[in-house]
């Protein structure tokens, strides 16, 4: 694929892990551009010393307001393809392009982690039940719709384009993905687990539930 492919990473306080996602990401994109939302570690040093475009949020707003920070200065360089993941180290960039073969015929690809003995239990759940009320509400078949690894062609962003700072951005994501009848799938991809846990917690999920409910009945 001949298109200019920009990946897209928001981090924060993620000094151990930036700097050999950001040089193993680079081996499948043109572009990384790594939103240092806030960090009070040398995250930003890291980041540039690997080689990325380092944005940053001198306070902390959230993954979401980061990664829109993220698509719009990629958009401003004219990119084709924007490929989020995350900073953690959860995700593997090999699998980028298993992203890129599918995008081909889709507007959108989703990561869907797999399941193993070290996904925490009360993660899986709560991932469970939203994944539920998403495909209930916008008749969307995702397994794994809180992932943040996933990849999508520029020209939709205005369609996709979410509104939420934190981490409802996701669900939001695939809400608007469903509304807008976007043609979407999705890969399996290779999920490493660290011992401290960052995501997505009991009080995000069950405000996101509410957010799905409210977006379903707020919006055209």
């Amino acid at each position: 694929m001949s298109s200019s492919i920009f990946a897209i990473i928001a981090a924060r306080n993620e000094e151990r892990n930036i700097y050999n996602i950001i040089k193993k990401t680079m081996n499948y994109v043109d572009k990384v551009i790594v939103v240092d939302d806030g960090s009070v570690d040398f995250t930003k040093k890291e980041a540039e010393k690997a080689g990325a475009v380092v944005l940053r949020h001198i306070i902390n707003l959230g993954k979401g307001a980061a990664l829109k920070t993220g698509c719009r200065h990629a958009l401003s360089r004219k990119a084709d393809i924007i490929v989020l993941i995350d900073a953690d180290g959860q995700h593997k960039p090999e699998d980028i392009p298993k992203f890129l073969e599918k995008l081909k015929n889709n507007d959108i690809v989703f990561g869907i982690r797999k399941r193993n003995k070290n996904m925490p239990l009360l993660l899986r759940f709560g991932n469970w039940g939203i994944d539920k009320v998403s495909s209930i509400l916008y008749s969307i078949d995702i397994p794994d719709t809180q992932c943040g690894f996933r990849a999508f062609k520029a020209d939709i962003y205005k369609k996709i384009k979410w509104q939420s700072p934190d981490y409802s951005m996701e669900s939001e994501m695939v809400a608007n993905v469903g509304k807008k009848n976007l043609k979407y799938s999705t890969v399996t991809i290779s999920t490493i687990y660290s011992d401290k846990y960052k995501g997505t917690t009991i009080s995000d999920g069950i405000k996101i539930v509410l957010n799905l409910f409210w977006w379903k009945l707020s919006r055209k």
